[in-house]
Formats: structure tokens, sequence, C-alpha cells
């Protein structure tokens, strides 16, 4: 008997060590409403919980250079590419979560900004009261796109930026006037039921996009469970959910 009860000891303890580990990822903002419906269905599926912090690249990186302990980090090429050359993340097993594009915004209720072309997005700069973006990867993207149209000089005054899109986003939402934002698609997609709206996408001859990896970390306290989620979000299920969400 007392063997027996020492084994279901042991086994109660096991049980709730695992069902204790939480997966835990830091990533980039721009993939939010599709990875936040993956990881609620991994955990129905796998009993593993996850546990998602977001930011921008920046932000991720010093949060890491800080010392930071996390699972799995998802950030665009670049930053991961840095963290493999710092000995922080696994080089092998990385999988491509998709890419978002830029995509232009309002506050509800104004009228959209036509950006049908490069030249009707170019008059529709001009024609604002105001520019925001933000200073991460897709607004250094902006400033120099801004540069070749020729018109970064004319824009100065009026433009906002702030480090991240939720505040671009936030600030557009409580705005006035005629006044242009800019951000990831996805972004702007979640935040539309707090007053704003989607205009649409850049134009192609313009657009850019920002591509995003996921990679465990070399120390990842729940390795094993985080190597499952990351190949998890390469099968074709979780495809179909980011594409759903509008992560290509």
């Amino acid at each position: 008997m007392k063997r027996l009860h020492f084994v279901a000891l042991a086994l109660w303890a096991i049980g709730g060590a695992a069902m204790a580990a939480e997966i835990k990822v830091l990533s980039a903002g721009a993939v939010e409403p599709g990875l936040v419906r993956l990881a609620e269905a991994f955990r129905r599926e796998t009993g593993q919980e996850v546990k998602i912090q977001f930011g921008t690249a920046p932000q991720l990186a010093k949060r890491l250079a800080d010392g930071e302990a996390a699972d799995i980090l998802i950030a665009p090429p670049a930053v991961v590419d840095e963290q493999v050359k710092s000995g922080k993340v696994v080089a092998d097993g990385r999988v491509v979560v998709g890419r978002v594009g830029v995509g232009v915004t309002v506050r509800a209720g104004v009228p959209d900004p036509n950006i049908a072309t490069v030249d009707a997005l170019k008059q529709a700069l001009l024609g604002a009261d105001s520019v925001v973006y933000n200073r991460a990867s897709s607004g250094i993207y902006l400033e120099q796109l801004f540069e070749k149209l020729g018109i970064a000089e004319q824009l100065k005054a009026k433009t906002t930026r702030y480090a991240n899109g939720a505040q671009v986003l936030e600030h557009v939402i409580k705005g006035r006037g005629n006044e242009i934002g800019f951000g990831a698609i996805t972004e702007i997609k979640l935040f539309a039921p707090k007053g704003l709206r989607f205009v649409g996408p850049l134009p192609a001859a313009v657009q850019n996009y920002t591509t995003y990896v996921a990679g465990v970390m070399v120390r990842a306290p729940a390795a094993n469970a985080a190597l499952e989620f990351v190949r998890y979000l390469g099968t074709p299920a979780a495809r179909a959910a980011f594409a759903t969400a509008g992560i290509d």
C-alpha cells in the first residue's frame, strides 16, 4: 500500500508540474490577432498554457539584452538572426509565421483619403492636417518612402511618431481634423472597433511587407513545449488561421 501511495503521489507531482508549465513568448505586435487565437487552440489541444508579451522589435531586443528569460521569440528575421549570433536563440527549427503589410487608417467618421495610387497617396499626405506613424520597422520604411517621394520636409512639421503601433492608433482614435495614420494592417484591424477605419493597404508599387519568424530560446525554461508550439505555428491549420487574421 505504501508503495502504491508513493507512486500515486509521484504521478500527481509529475502531472501537476506538467500542468503548471507555461510557455512564455516575446512577440512583435503585428502578428497578435492570429497568434492569440492559435495560442488558445494550442492550449485546448495540448493543455499547455501560452503567455504572450508583445512589443516592437527594438523593445524585444532590449528586453533580451537586459537578460529577460523567455521560451520563444517571434520577430523579423534580422532581429532573430541577431539573437542567434548572440547565443540566445536556437539556430535550427525556426518557423516563418507570415508577413504583414503597411496600411492606412483614419478616425471613424472622417472621409477616406484617396490612396489608390502613389501620386494620390502623396497628395493625400500633403493635404492632411497631421500624419502619424511609429519608429519601428514599418515607420523606418515610411520615413524612407517619404524621402523618395520628395515630401519628407513638407511632412516634418505635422508628423507625430510613437515607439509602437498601438500608441499610433490610440493617437488617431483621439485625434482631430484630417489626420492620416499608418500601421501594420493587422493592428489597424484589431483597433477598428475602438474608433478607427482601415482605409486600405499602401499602393502595391510602394507596399512593404515585414516577415516574422518564430524561434526557440537557447535557455528556454519550457524548451520541449516551446519547440512543440513553434512546430504548431508552421502547420497548415496555423497558416490558415494566420491568413484569416491578415497575415500572409
